[in-house]
């Protein structure tokens, strides 16, 4: 089939221009100027379907590359799918995600992997890929990370909390590092002091404070600032490049933006909750339903940071000059009823996490029309980066012939209104987002040439996206 995008301004990181854009296929086949009319209406006879794109933005699908659908934790599993976690990104303009394959200390790495394909499969709306967590480094799992490697997945993530659970020690880390510096590897690090937050929440439980405000008071900025040196120590060691994901605290973009001025491979990834949403809110929050538990929507690790010490201000300056490249959502959705309410009496039972994979492609764009970051810097940090970091630029993250036709309409006199669990597709019972109003909205979706979203309504199926394969980073100095 042929589709026609006719009208629009096609947006990429380079710039923006004037263009009609012809999709044969899965991919597109032209750009062309609308001025040349005798082409234009050449096309315009050979094709199947014309979308009207005036007035609107014609930009690359949205890549999501931080997700975690059907993930096990605390006891319980986030609530999306990749059935309806990948329904939601399409209806937000996301037409890839990168999931994260989760191991626990007693699980093998690869078995584990398999096990995310056999969830995936035949069930995502939009294109998947993988990385790896890696909980407890042996011998086996730096063999595992070769094997991974040729199966497409470039990337592996470490945690520097989470006794028992995730927390790898530093040589673990380090010779995760080593053999990602040997194999061409990605290394990603969730970076916080996890042995002080131990303490620091024992010692809170202990003195009765056990609402969820406590959550973001006992994981202080200096255990994120200190974990993050401590990480770019020793990919700087190991000669790796290394990927802060969910960074939350100034501090913590100081060490990145350091390490970048002295010419190092070190990457921070932002997201909607760290530019938006504040420790302030959440301690405010009560409802008559859930009482002081109402904050536990708003439980998330890395925490919700002070808007008072300036961490959201300071989240915008850093995506605008480049010193966080991207943003990701960490989207690990988990309702209320039965799940953040395990929590009731103390905040450590709360699973952590916040679904936004629906509406980061709206929240970020919002920041343009705040000024806060250029038309093109959207693009670029929503889009074009994350295919660029993570080995999928050229078939993904452009509008360019050649690449797959993952096209978003994007209407800047739209109105998206975020509100409760009845106007989103998330598989939620609240919304962290309640409230929120976007100038802007996504018109028209197209995944590989397919129309999934269009006319206020959902036309594409579980099972059509694909496993990307991914290479090695595209993005390093």
């Amino acid at each position: 089939m042929k589709t026609l995008i006719t009208g629009g301004t096609v947006v990429n990181a380079t710039g923006r221009s004037r263009a009609d854009v012809l999709v044969d296929g899965e991919t597109v086949a032209a750009l062309v100027d609308p001025g040349s009319t005798a082409l234009a209406a050449d096309l315009a006879a050979g094709v199947d379907r014309v979308i009207d794109a005036t007035g609107k933005y014609v930009v690359p699908g949205g890549i999501d590359a931080h997700t975690h659908m059907e993930m096990p934790f605390g006891g319980t599993y986030a609530s999306d799918t990749f059935e309806t976690g990948t329904v939601a990104a399409a209806w937000g303009g996301t037409t890839t995600i990168i999931d994260f394959v989760v191991q626990y200390p007693d699980q093998n790495v690869l078995d584990q992997y398999h096990r995310w394909h056999e969830k995936a499969a035949g069930r995502c709306a939009v294109d998947y890929g993988f990385h790896q967590i890696l909980s407890d480094v042996q011998d086996d799992s730096l063999v595992a990370m070769d094997e991974l490697v040729a199966e497409g997945v470039t990337s592996f993530k470490l945690f520097t909390a989470y006794k028992g659970v995730f927390l790898s020690d530093d040589g673990q880390i380090f010779r995760a590092f080593q053999k990602g510096a040997e194999n061409g590897a990605l290394m990603m690090v969730h970076a916080e002091n996890g042995s002080v937050i131990d303490v620091l929440q024992q010692q809170a439980v202990a003195a009765g404070h056990t609402t969820p405000f406590y959550h973001g008071t006992t994981r202080p900025w200096q255990a994120e600032e200190e974990a993050t040196h401590r990480a770019i120590m020793l990919a700087d060691l190991a000669g790796v490049p290394l990927y802060v994901v969910h960074v939350s605290a100034k501090q913590a973009v100081e060490q990145i933006a350091a390490a970048r001025d002295r010419g190092k491979n070190v990457f921070g990834e932002a997201c909607p909750q760290y530019l938006y949403l504040s420790l302030e809110e959440q301690l405010a929050a009560r409802s008559e339903e859930w009482g002081d538990l109402e904050g536990a929507k708003w439980v998330c690790s890395t925490p919700l940071r002070a808007r008072a010490e300036g961490h959201q201000d300071a989240m915008w300056q850093a995506l605008r000059t480049n010193d966080l490249q991207l943003v990701s959502t960490d989207h690990c959705p988990f309702c209320m009823r039965g799940q953040k309410e395990l929590g009731r009496d103390d905040f450590t039972k709360i699973p952590n996490g916040i679904g936004s994979v629906e509406h980061r492609m709206d929240l970020i764009y919002q920041g343009v029309v705040d000024g806060r970051i250029s038309l093109e810097r959207w693009v670029e940090t929503c889009s074009v980066t994350p295919a660029r970091m993570f080995g999928m630029y050229g078939r993904k993250g452009v509008v360019q012939p050649g690449a797959d036709a993952d096209i978003v309409v994007y209407d800047p006199a739209g109105r998206t209104s975020i509100g409760l669990e009845a106007t989103h597709h998330m598989n939620m019972d609240y919304s962290a987002w309640e409230g929120f109003e976007v100038d802007g909205h996504v018109d028209t979706v197209l995944l590989r040439g397919e129309v999934v979203v269009a006319d206020g309504a959902f036309h594409g199926r579980p099972g059509n996206g694909r496993f990307v394969r991914r290479d090695l980073s595209q993005y390093l100095i």
